[in-house]
């Protein structure tokens, strides 16, 4: 097994520490056991659906990445950056809580935060198909069932791997998961395709892929491209914080003109706080 090295710059603010605590309270994805001042994942690399394995650490604005693997490391390393939002230049971000007093406070709150994503736009899509009509929790159990069972040493299977399994799930899920699989080996689902067009468009495009509706593609572009300036139609939660934080009758069409180019990190912020404080409240 090959191994790869490389080292970032990152542009603005940036703490590995309060990205990994956002990340390890993010069902959809599991991380590796770590040293508390590194993070570790396993996924699959979407150039060539291999299984990489990637370590990062933090020295200042640096972040040290190594991935290893036995496919192309060069891609893995790039899409590491992408679903740690390590490579977005992020030295405007500061300026959107000078402009709004409201993500201002709540940037004081997540100092250095980054919005971690799903490894791959394939691999929100399963999450998508698998937590329709059903709790996180539940499906969470039908994720880490299907990537022991099927899966590449911790990674979900393969979209080629997927697509030849017959499986018992509940609904339509097996038979939506086959469509995922075909988008994802088609280049559908490509993460870097779908960062490279305007999000609406994005959106568009991944709702091609049946049993993926309106929230199933936003998680998709939002989530699983990573993409830092989407806005979020479908989350009644974050909805609930907006009112909450800026008054009866805001909506986020209206406030979330003031978070651009950084509209998607903005909308995580505010439901990552309301999730710490509902769950401190409980």
């Amino acid at each position: 097994m090959a191994e790869h090295a490389i080292e970032l710059q990152v542009q603005g603010p940036w703490s590995l520490a309060t990205s990994r605590a956002f990340w390890e309270g993010f069902a959809p994805v599991a991380l590796a056991p770590g040293h508390d001042e590194g993070l570790s994942t396993v996924f699959l690399v979407e150039a060539d659906w291999s299984r990489a394995g990637a370590s990062v650490r933090q020295d200042g604005d640096t972040a040290s990445v190594v991935v290893s693997g036995s496919g192309d490391l060069d891609a893995a390393a790039a899409q590491v950056a992408r679903f740690l939002a390590l490579d977005v230049d992020a030295r405007e971000w500061p300026a959107v809580g000078q402009r709004d007093a409201v993500l201002g406070e709540v940037q004081a709150q997540l100092p250095g935060l980054r919005p971690c994503g799903f490894h791959s736009p394939y691999e929100a899509a399963v999450w998508a198909v698998l937590s329709q009509r059903i709790r996180v929790q539940q499906a969470a159990v039908l994720r880490t069932r299907l990537t022991e069972r099927y899966g590449d040493d911790g990674a979900l299977p393969s979209p080629a791997v997927l697509r030849s399994l017959d499986l018992e799930l509940p609904g339509r899920k097996a038979e939506y998961l086959h469509a995922v699989a075909d988008a994802a080996l088609d280049g559908v689902l490509d993460g870097t395709a779908l960062r490279g067009i305007p999000p609406e468009e994005a959106v568009e495009r991944v709702q091609q892929v049946k049993g993926l509706g309106p929230f199933a593609a936003e998680l998709v572009v939002v989530r699983g491209a990573n993409a830092p300036d989407a806005v979020p139609h479908h989350e009644a939660r974050l909805d609930d914080e907006i009112r909450v934080r800026y008054g009866d009758g805001a909506t986020v069409a209206a406030v979330s003109e003031a978070w651009r180019p950084f509209r998607t990190w903005a909308a995580v912020h505010l439901r990552a706080v309301r999730e710490a404080r509902l769950h401190e409240f409980g």
